[in-house]
């Protein structure tokens, strides 16, 4: 039976990592910052990659003019709780955010200019949080306009679990 134990311990080199998986990693950057520098995936994780999220109207039956759908905290505030349930349906939590792309139109009750301020304190309550402490990597761009007329942001998110 020793005889056997060399070629089982080669061939468990070749079998998947399990207990001892590596982790993601979140790279920080120094306070006050927000986001993170960057995230290291390692092998054999699972992502999930969600398309551009928009805010829901405020009231569905209002759905013609920017304050149908609220401000850009609120839109941001709507749009990630779409992508909150958006995760759960796929067993995924916010917790699990790695990436964010966002997308903000200039509001044109700031002569056009994104309202980041407002983006930031939408952010706020879904990261570095008690209920969620992560913080993401995260590129945030204004665009001349997004889908309809009415929205001020668009949120894409990328999702990830370590291999276990």
């Amino acid at each position: 039976m020793n005889r056997l134990l060399p070629f089982a311990l080669a061939a468990a080199a070749f079998l998947p990592a399990a207990a001892g998986a590596a982790p993601i990693v979140r790279h920080v950057n120094p306070p006050p910052a927000l986001i993170l520098g960057g995230v290291t995936l390692p092998a054999g994780t699972e992502i999930v990659m969600l398309s551009g999220q928009l805010a829901s109207p405020i009231d569905p039956a209002k759905t013609d003019s920017i304050a149908a759908f609220g401000d850009t905290r609120t839109q941001t505030i709507s749009t990630f709780n779409k992508i909150k349930a958006a995760l759960a349906k796929v067993g995924y939590s916010m917790s699990d955010i790695v990436k964010l792309t966002v997308f903000v139109a200039g509001d044109p009750k700031l002569g056009g200019k994104m309202d980041f301020a407002g983006f930031n304190d939408g952010y706020k309550q879904f990261f570095g949080t008690p209920e969620n402490p992560n913080l993401v990597a995260r590129s945030t761009v204004q665009v001349a306009a997004l889908a309809g007329p009415n929205f001020l942001v668009e949120i894409e998110a990328t999702a990830a679990k370590a291999p276990r």
